[in-house]
């Protein structure tokens, strides 16, 4: 038996389907497939790991996998993964970008349209078999045109947001780290030079930021009070970023008009406050979900595996 022929790939259970039940890697490694609520093996033999987000992958993990050579995650965000912890073991982490900003943007961009046009109400209106009929003033929304849409984080699926609505004539406002040149050409976008400065324009408030200690609770009470009255909000992005219970206190106050949420700070669990609001507008986490986003994202995630396992640079890695 070769060195090889002991090694294996550990990929997240619920993978199975998208990935085949028998993945090839280079030197025919086996694969071994343990869902969210299976303990990760101590096995020293194991030396790619395909996680999904949701799988924690710290240090009590790390420990269990010696022989660890790298954590391609599933998944653009990799705020499962203590990259620190990684690194200081010389594991190369990666992930999926490009591949589900398409997903996601169009996703995006049915909240903000679900939120601005008041579907819920329209929807739970119609199914209750209450409705009288078409009255001019009944669940008026907003429409799009010449309305500010602020993009908090216009990296690829921010800008890919801004595109499309820019198409509906909506004027695009970013805060960003860094100027992002191209898409102020390509769609007039404007830089705010400060994040108070991009909640007081805003009418729609888009958030695509990552995850970290810099951007957990970045959205809170005074950030929501900060913005203009009757702002509509939608999160694609992670739950931490936007304080919940100050979120679903702005939106019974009316402070916020609406939200659209595709994330939340505890999945599964959406509270309470949120889900039975009839101005949120709230999935389970479905930013990626089409059939070919979430192939794609598997096929990139298993050739960064793939890649590592042969000696060769990842194609996406984690800096």
């Amino acid at each position: 038996m070769t060195e090889a022929d002991a090694e294996s790939v550990l990929v997240a259970g619920e993978l199975r389907e998208l990935s085949g039940p028998d993945p090839e890697w280079p030197g025919l490694r086996r694969t071994v497939f343990r869902t969210l609520n299976e303990s990760v093996p101590a096995d020293p033999g194991i030396v790619a790991w395909i996680p999904t987000v949701t799988h924690p992958v710290g240090e009590v993990e790390l420990g269990q996998l010696p022989g660890l050579r790298v954590v391609a995650n599933y998944g653009v965000g990799h705020d499962n993964i203590d990259v620190e912890a990684a690194f200081r073991r010389g594991i190369v982490v990666t992930n999926t970008p490009d591949v589900l900003t398409d997903a996601t943007a169009d996703l995006t961009m049915a909240l903000l349209l679900a939120t601005t046009r008041r579907l819920r109400e329209g929807l739970d209106l119609a199914r209750s078999g209450a409705w009288q009929g078409w009255h001019p003033t009944q669940l008026l929304g907003v429409g799009l045109q010449s309305k500010v849409l602020a993009i908090l984080g216009a990296g690829r699926i921010g800008a890919a947001v801004a595109r499309r609505a820019a198409a509906f004539g909506m004027e695009i406002v970013y805060w960003d780290r860094e100027p992002r040149p191209g898409l102020e050409v390509e769609v007039g976008a404007r830089r705010a030079e400060t994040l108070g400065e991009l909640l007081a324009e805003a009418d729609v408030l888009s958030v695509h930021l990552s995850l970290s200690p810099a951007t957990g609770g970045l959205i809170g009470a005074d950030e929501l009070a900060a913005l203009k009255a009757g702002a509509v909000l939608v999160n694609t992005a992670r739950g931490p970023i936007v304080d919940q219970d100050a979120l679903a206190e702005a939106l019974r106050s009316g402070q916020v008009a609406a939200a659209g949420l595709d994330v939340f700070a505890a999945e599964p669990e959406i509270p309470d406050s949120l889900r039975q609001l009839p101005n949120a507008f709230v999935l389970p986490h479905l930013g990626s979900a089409t059939q070919e986003a979430r192939q794609a994202m598997w096929e990139l995630a298993a050739a960064n595996a793939q890649s590592v396992l042969a000696g060769k640079e990842p194609l996406t890695p984690v800096v």
